[in-house]
């Protein structure tokens, strides 16, 4: 009964999109207020169904009704709660579900926080919202509906959720990454009902860029949890091997960064229209191209949900239709898209403009090597593969120049600067080098060139940032504190994302040129050492989990040769299906990590023993965790928190002013 609840939840929540896209568009034709209006509501109603149809599936995990073939083939009677929750969206059906279900809480929330916005463009805002969910949740029911049954003939139990996915991080990951990925559909419906209603000024850009930092946000803690897991549940140490599911989500991210930046000059200045439009649109696209990926079943990874190539094909019809669309609309608009002003070759207009060619470049970099083999294939030019050194050689010079225009960037005048006024900056150049050399050899006692020009290039940032800061304090009548009190909170969530992708980069760096990684066999009070550490074998034990069979090494660690911790890695056994699996242990720190992973069991009693000594490899989620941070600041600026406006007369002056 619970399943049918939730597929007839479903089939409603279909409905009430179609009701969405289509009422107040007519309502606009015709001028019927009440239409216009009913947006908001059949976006309330569509998600409080899908919320339904979604707790209908979780409470059909939690109950083990096998009679689900979604059900039966996720999830498993000795799975512990927690993961029967996550099973949900483990799967492909669930995980569409789930992408539907955020989709329609973004359409709610739209509705909900935009009650100061003209009517008419919020009514085509979320009308483009009800399209993309008529079409997403059509997919849902005509391919990929989780209340499918097994009747008369359903399993006694259930095969089980893979182990890979049985784990904490899979129980955030997927819905932050979610909330991220479908986000960026505001800021595309934005675009699009601007160049429909002809409106993309300053006050449009400023609606829009709170909806995409939010999405950026979520979308960046995603990434970022999404890497954490594969770090310490897949046994090897890596943090990001450029997998093509992987890339799916950080193309988004970089187009998204790319719009962010391209927001705030056309809300500042009135310029960059017509390629902010265009990035709402690529970031959009990206996230459906991302969902093809992982459904299609073109590509093979340990993300990917689907292998079925029908799937892939009604996605890949839908992400033809809107990008055809889109750009359509596009080029017969592109007269509403004239520059509001002028601005010189040196500005922060061109400034900015070089960041967003420099990450779009870079997301150009990832997409061509994501996509190749697959072309290739398709062409029949034999199987061939794009590793980390093509990603390595291309995005990480990028990502270095982009380092030394941030660091200059955010001193830079609107409109126009003057050259003499770059002088003092030779200083903070110099002092950069030092401490790009000093630091590696005060730590390590190594300084490899790499490892300088990038420590250098990060230095010069937190440097110009620290002296832009002082800067604008200082013309303060107030003094110094108060001046730094008077900064606007966009302007500390700028400073904080950018301090975030320095602590991401100094992290990278480090982990990756200092890293120690050892492969020994190991006995009872065998001992090996990384760096000034100790590892000591002290035999293992056997127990059982709730669906596992585990054998778990106790390895003492030692500093110069004075205790410090143990850790306790496992092999375990998954009995229903089958599946062995290593479980990581980590000593973790600030500064460092202590890795290790135990292989296959050998002769004499001894062990295969992998450890790793990983300097600064925390710093890569922190920095993330700070540029999502710096995000939510900057949502937060007081010029957001706008006054509601009249909805009687949408078009005056009045509401676009606001």
């Amino acid at each position: 009964m619970i399943a049918e609840f939730g597929h007839f939840a479903l089939i409603l929540g279909l409905v009430l999109a179609l009701l969405q896209a289509t009422l107040p568009l007519y309502g606009l034709y015709t001028g019927i207020i009440s239409l216009q209006r009913s947006a908001r509501s059949s976006a309330f109603l569509q998600a409080f169904c899908l919320s339904v149809s979604f707790l209908c599936l979780t409470i059909a995990f939690l109950q083990n009704d096998f009679t689900l073939d979604y059900v039966a083939r996720q999830s498993n009677s000795l799975l512990p709660y927690y993961y029967k929750i996550s099973a949900v969206w483990g799967g492909h059906e669930g995980s569409l579900l789930l992408w539907v279900l955020v989709l329609s809480w973004w359409s709610a929330a739209v509705a909900f926080f935009s009650q100061h916005l003209p009517r008419d463009m919020i009514a085509r805002v979320l009308a483009i919202m009800g399209w993309v969910s008529v079409a997403l949740i059509a997919f849902v029911i005509l391919t990929s509906n989780p209340f499918n049954y097994l009747l008369p003939d359903f399993p006694i139990d259930g095969a089980d959720l893979n182990p890979l996915l049985q784990d904490i991080g899979l129980i955030i990951h997927p819905p932050m990454l979610y909330m991220g990925y479908v986000g960026f559909t505001v800021p595309f419906a934005f675009a699009i009902a601007g160049l429909i209603q002809g409106r993309l000024d300053s006050a449009w850009a400023r609606w829009s860029r709170p909806w995409a930092l939010a999405a950026w946000c979520f979308l960046s803690v995603g990434i970022a949890l999404g890497s954490w897991w594969a770090y310490y549940e897949l046994g090897w140490g890596g943090w990001w091997f450029w997998d093509p599911v992987e890339n799916a989500s950080f193309m988004p991210w970089l187009a998204g960064t790319a719009l962010l930046h391209s927001l705030a000059v056309s809300e500042k200045r009135g310029v960059f229209k017509a390629w902010t439009v265009m990035l709402a649109i690529i970031a959009f696209a990206l996230s459906l191209l991302g969902t093809f990926l992982v459904r299609s079943g073109v590509l093979t990874s340990v993300h990917a949900f689907a292998s079925d190539p029908k799937r892939g094909m009604f996605v890949l019809g839908i992400l033809t239709i809107v990008i055809g669309a889109s750009l359509l609309l596009f080029a017969l608009r592109a007269d509403k898209l004239n520059s509001e002003s002028r601005y010189a070759w040196l500005s922060r207009e061109s400034f900015l403009l070089v960041n967003n060619l420099l990450l779009i470049t870079a997301t150009t970099v990832v997409l061509l090597g994501t996509l190749f083999p697959l072309i290739a294939d398709a062409f029949n030019l034999g199987k061939i593969s794009v590793g980390a050194p093509y990603f390595n050689a291309l995005f990480v010079p990028i990502t270095l120049v982009l380092l030394a225009f941030l660091g200059v960037g955010s001193l830079v005048n609107w409109k126009r600067h003057q050259v003499a006024s770059f002088m003092p900056l030779w200083k903070v150049a110099g002092l950069s080098v030092i401490l790009g050399i000093v630091l590696p050899l005060f730590i390590f006692g190594d300084a490899p060139i790499r490892v300088v020009l990038s420590l250098s290039l990060c230095a010069w940032v937190v440097l110009s940032m620290m002296r832009d800061m002082y800067l604008k304090a200082k013309t303060a009548k107030q003094g110094m504190g108060a001046g730094l009190l008077r900064l606007s909170r966009s302007y500390y969530g700028m400073q904080l994302a950018h301090l975030g992708l320095v602590i991401t980069v100094v992290g990278v760096t480090l982990t990756s040129y200092y890293s120690v990684e050892k492969d020994v066999r190991l006995g009872m009070n065998d001992r090996v050492q990384i760096a000034n550490y100790q590892f000591e074998w002290q035999g293992v034990r056997e127990y059982k989990g709730a669906n596992f069979e585990a054998i778990q090494a106790k390895i003492e660690v030692f500093k110069d040769n004075q205790p410090l911790e143990f850790l306790y890695p496992e092999k375990r056994l998954y009995v229903v299906q089958n599946r062995s699996m290593t479980e990581a242990a980590i000593d973790s720190g600030l500064f460092r990590d202590l890795y290790v992973a135990i292989g296959e069991p050998l002769e004499n009693n001894q062990w295969a023993v992998r450890v790793y000594y990983k300097p600064f490899v925390r710093w890569l989620w922190l920095g993330a965790l700070v540029m999502a941070f710096g995000g939510m600041v900057a949502m937060s600026d007081r010029r957001y928190r706008l006054k509601k406006v009249s909805v009687n007369q949408p078009n005056n002056a009045q509401e676009l002013s606001q």
